[in-house]
């Protein structure tokens, strides 16, 4: 997956890191990764990609979460 489709939301509250992943979505045909560092984030932007009929994959390492979207 190239580098444009990687969105960077470590650091952020909701509801930042669902408007970025929403952006990075529409950008990229419905694909995207996006990193976060707090449950709460994954928990919303898995919530938000369901409903739009994506799939969800979350890898968790070091104090962070890897979401695959598309």
């Amino acid at each position: 997956m190239a580098d444009n489709n990687v969105v960077d939301a470590r650091g952020r509250s909701c509801p930042e890191p669902v408007i970025l992943t929403k952006k990075a979505l529409s950008k990229n045909g419905n694909k995207a990764q996006v990193l976060v560092d707090n449950q709460v984030a994954v928990d919303n932007i898995t919530r938000f990609a369901e409903n739009k009929g994506l799939k969800v994959s979350v890898t968790k390492g070091d104090g962070e979460f890897k979401l695959t979207i598309g």
